[in-house]
């Protein structure tokens, strides 16, 4: 077996085993590749790695037949880009994932949905304190005046 145990299909989003009907997984991590939801936040340099990866596991598996006819060296080579897939997926799931928060804005009781994915939410944070450091400290007043 040449999936690692938690790189189980179906955990936090889709993973490669290639125990388990490769075909259908890599056809359907492509199709949630292309539908611009499921992985929203993923790099088109990491998307470019999955599709490569994708593409050598499938004729690796093609030319050796299948998994039970792949040789050491095969194997260790399906491995690692299984393992690829696995981890690149798993983060840009993590990051794609849709947070809401119920807000009310300052004076105001009406309340409103604010929905963000998790990296965007991330890099809102980022870009808030590079701002405040960046502004130069308010010099307070001096007494007496």
């Amino acid at each position: 077996m040449l999936a690692a145990g938690n790189a189980a299909a179906g955990d936090t989003g889709t993973r490669v085993n290639v125990d388990n009907g490769f075909a259908a997984q890599r056809d359907g991590i492509l199709r949630e590749l292309g539908d611009g939801k499921t992985y929203s936040e993923i790099e088109a340099t990491d998307r470019e790695k999955v599709k490569a990866a994708l593409a050598r596991i499938a004729t690796v598996l093609d030319q050796a037949g299948g998994v039970e006819q792949l040789k050491e060296q095969q194997k260790l080579e399906v491995f690692n880009d299984q393992e690829l897939v696995n981890n690149i997926l798993t983060k840009a799931g993590e990051d794609s994932r849709l947070v809401c928060k119920r807000t009310k804005k300052t004076g105001s009781h009406m309340s409103s949905n604010q929905c963000m994915t998790v990296a965007a939410r991330n890099r809102a944070a980022e870009e808030s304190q590079d701002m405040l450091r960046r502004s130069p400290p308010r010099q307070m007043p001096k007494e007496g005046f």
